[in-house]
């Protein structure tokens, strides 16, 4: 059975017109005869959008009980049944109550595609699963239903629905989106004019890059290698050389000119390695073309020009700027230039941009061969057997006859020798004099410089030839050793250097010895300035020596950007070591620049959590306080009103009232004292030696006397706590246990000795709390379930944990056997010794706690 095809229709946020478009692409369908269900469609009580559900098919719902509700999700099983050409399901990214077909619609949507089904579908671009961090930094809301961006990406046609955030926004104010209790919060939240621009704008770019990628696959897909010049890219061609910052920033300039408009900077290098370019100058030219918005890219390739042009084709570049040639005019001779050469194969499709700068035609130099890396010692006994070689085999021959073929042959493989040995100046050597030699002992004339024989001529010709093929093919073959072996020992740093960076296993620090052991250099320094005039300062510093104020004063200094620099103190360094360095370089700007963002989000996190600290106080204050104050208030007003007689029986209830509300406005006040006492860091206990039992009873003294049971033994050791703090936490406990146990049930109050610790339990019978909740129960502000605002403003447990960890115990949570809930309060037995207080532990979802 084929698949069925998928079609989407995306939208920036809530409210575009997601549903209504495919309701509408249903009654075409419907209209043109296609048999179309709508198998699940979320109208939202939108009347304009329920409206359009009229003569469309509609699959029943699958009705599913969860939490004490019912709700309809999409019947899979009963779409598979009817078997329609196309259904529509709506809000892919939507997550099934427990107990349907699949836990999420998409893979609702594969079983109906794979059924051969086709499907319309609607999902927002918050809900892709790759955007949810940079949603939640726009909107400051966490997408809990996602969809992933392969889901998406695999369908066959993707449509944007789009609208402006000022026309979404009147939508809104019209009541169109949601109920008109809800608009204003609305507005003024989620749908700022802001947060809908940067999720368009996300929207936007999305389906520009999903447009881009079709682009892509059907010119591979129909081996299209013209241009199609659906949007500017311009590509740089950079020589290493200092022109090229003039080039990339003409390339930008012609960028913005057009929309959407992309620069992207090549530098071509050869593949033997050998090059005149300044790694130096690359690393500022690489820094300047990022900033501006455009990548780089390095590209191995011996014919420059045809790798120039083969780059910009495969990107489908629409424009190349180059830079005049530095070549003197008798330079022209060896060719026309990687220019000319470059505009006369780019063809129509491709505009090429010559641009002129301070550095044309003052010259350039050619890159210059390395030596072969044979080491002193081969090279010193390959000039030995080169030079001496001769002469002996001279002397040895003289003394018999072996005839000439057999001479050249023996001096022949002297120079051979000599080439393996020392390489390619050696074997010259030898072969010039063993040529000489068997010119002057062995072909006639003797003992004269001159050939006879014209065939002894070619002899000796080949000889010499043979020596310095063999001599070049040594040579090549030792740099090429040296050269991967050189590449294999690059490879093996970057690739630690970058595995460990990224998974984040390296400090700077660490990073900076890492370089100086690896450069064997005696110190390495990170400097950084705020401004070109401003001074330089050190940011991290590895090794020993003298600080250092600039860049300049090192011996090696690696530029990043423009306001940061690698310094390096000891030897200088060859240029082939500097493209390392760079690396390392790029690296330790990226390892400071992620430890500088983690101290911002450290900051922000704790300013973030004072704010929703301060805004539960307010709450607290708003609401929690307000209610005693009030019956405080009325009882008090009451009492003082002349026109009612209030009986003995009457006044003694309305005193009692006030007397519980000071009760327990007191207790509140306390317990929010408390709690900023606990995130202010400002809780110092006063540790003392104290038994259980002499601090225990006196903390049940705010419940009834009936309700708790105590079994604390007398033979306990001593405890090293804060009585005052102890007190507070037990009591905290204990009334926390009381609210939720269940009526006639008392709350048990145990204590045991286990090895150095003491055990205080507090039992209850209650409903008991979910494992994955019994953490989270300790957050401030907290209710459990549906406890009512009266309640209390929920410190109670997160001030007892405070307490308890600030004494260096524990506080947690387990099961009671037989249902409930058991908190268990471990405390450190007197003489032994003390451990380091806990840190702070995360929280998050409200569960329970009503105090």
């Amino acid at each position: 059975m084929a698949r069925g095809k998928l079609r989407i229709y995306l939208g920036a946020a809530p409210g575009v017109g997601k549903t209504y478009a495919m309701l509408s692409e249903a009654h075409r369908r419907t209209e043109r005869g296609t048999d179309c269900v709508v198998a699940v469609v979320e109208h939202y009580d939108r009347p304009r959008t329920e409206v359009l559900l009229d003569g469309l098919e509609q699959v029943p719902p699958r009705r599913l009980e969860h939490r004490g509700t019912t709700r309809g999700e999409m019947d899979v099983d009963a779409v598979l049944r009817r078997a329609p050409a196309v259904a529509l399901v709506d809000e892919l990214a939507h997550t099934n109550v427990p107990g349907s077909r699949n836990a999420k619609r998409w893979q609702d949507v594969e079983d109906l595609l794979a059924a051969g089904i086709d499907v319309v579908s609607t999902v927002n671009i918050q809900h892709l699963e790759s955007l949810g961090d940079v949603v939640e930094s726009i909107t400051g809301v966490r997408q809990r239903e996602t969809v992933p961006d392969e889901v998406v990406r695999r369908a066959d046609q993707i449509e944007l629905v789009d609208m402006s955030p000022q026309a979404l926004r009147r939508r809104m104010a019209h009541g169109n989106i949601y109920q008109p209790d809800e608009v204003d919060a609305a507005l003024s939240n989620y749908f700022r004019p802001g947060n809908l621009t940067a999720l368009r704008e996300l929207a936007l770019l999305w389906v520009a890059d999903r447009v881009d990628e079709h682009l892509t696959a059907y010119r591979s897909e129909h081996r299209v290698s013209r241009i199609w010049g659906s949007r500017e890219r311009i590509v740089v061609g950079l020589t290493g050389g200092p022109e090229g910052r003039t080039l990339i920033r003409r390339a930008a300039r012609l960028a913005e000119k057009g929309a959407g408009g992309e620069v992207l900077a090549v530098y071509i290098a050869r593949s033997d390695g050998l090059t005149s370019a300044s790694l130096k100058e690359l690393a500022v030219q690489r820094t300047l073309v990022e900033d501006l918005g455009g990548t780089f890219h390095h590209v191995v390739g011996d014919d420059i020009p045809a790798a120039l042009l083969a780059f910009a084709r495969g990107v489908n570049a629409t424009q190349v700027v180059l830079g005049s040639s530095r070549r003197k005019a008798w330079q022209y001779v060896f060719g026309p230039g990687v220019g000319a050469t470059v505009a006369r194969d780019s063809g129509p499709d491709l505009d090429v941009h010559i641009v002129t700068h301070e550095e044309a035609a003052k010259g350039r130099g050619l890159p210059v061969a390395r030596g072969a890396r044979l080491g002193r010692t081969r090279i010193l006994w390959g000039w030995l057997v080169g030079l001496a070689g001769p002469a002996v085999l001279a002397v040895l021959l003289n003394t018999g006859d072996l005839g000439l073929a057999n001479d050249m042959l023996l001096f022949l493989a002297v120079t051979v020798a000599a080439a393996l040995l020392g390489g390619l100046l050696p074997a010259l050597a030898s072969a010039a004099l063993g040529s000489l030699l068997l010119n002057y002992f062995y072909t006639p004339p003797l003992h004269r410089l001159t050939i006879a024989d014209p065939r002894n001529i070619v002899a000796i010709a080949i000889f010499f030839g043979v020596g310095m093929s063999v001599a070049s093919v040594v040579d090549l073959a030792a740099r090429r050793t040296h050269q991967a072996a050189r590449l294999r020992a690059e490879s093996e740093i970057l690739s630690f250097l970058a595995g460990n960076v990224l998974r984040g296993e390296t400090g700077l620090q660490e990073l900076l010895e890492r370089v100086r052991e690896t450069f064997a250099m005696e110190s390495a320094a990170l400097l950084e300035r705020a401004g070109d005039v401003e001074p330089w300062t050190c940011a991290a510093r590895a090794g020993f020596g003298p600080p250092l104020r600039r860049p300049e004063d090192a011996d090696v200094d690696m530029p990043v950007g423009d306001h940061m620099a690698l310094a390096l103190t000891g030897r200088v360094l060859p240029a082939e070591d500097r493209r390392v360095l760079a690396a390392f370089a790029a690296q330790a700007a990226v390892v400071l620049d992620r430890g500088r963002l983690q101290e911002e989000a450290d900051r922000a996190r704790a300013l973030a959590e004072g704010n929703r600290i301060r805004t539960a106080l307010l709450a607290a204050v708003s609401h929690d306080l307000r209610t005693p104050l009030a019956g405080i208030k009325a009882a008090v007003s009451s009492l003082r009103s002349a026109d009612v007689a209030w009986s003995e029986e009457d006044r003694a209830e309305l005193l009692e009232g006030i007397e519980e509300g000071a009760d327990r406005l007191d207790h509140l006040v306390g317990n929010l004292l408390d709690m900023s006492r606990l995130q202010t860091g400002t809780v110092t206990p006063l540790i003392r030696e104290i038994d259980v039992d002499e601090v225990v009873p006196v903390a049940l003294g705010g419940v009834p006397e009936d309700s708790v049971e105590l079994d604390v033994p007398e033979t306990l050791p001593m405890v090293a706590v804060d009585p005052g703090l102890l007190e507070r936490s037990v009591a905290n406990l204990v009334e926390n246990a009381v609210k939720y146990s269940p009526r006639g049930q008392r709350v048990l109050v145990s204590a045991s000795a286990l090895v150095d610790r003491v055990e205080l339990r507090v039992v209850d019978r209650g409903p008991g709390v979910p494992d994955e909740a019994k953490d989270r129960i300790f957050a401030p502000f907290q209710r459990y379930g549906d406890a009512p605002r009266g309640a209390g403003v929920g410190l109670g447990l997160a001030v007892a944990r405070g307490f308890a960890e600030a004494m260096g115990g524990t506080l947690d949570a387990e099961d009671t056997p037989g249902g409930g809930l058991t908190m268990v309060l471990s405390l450190r037995a007197a003489g032994s010794p003390p451990e380091a207080p806990h840190g702070p532990r995360d929280t998050a979802e409200p569960e329970r706690q009503p105090l």
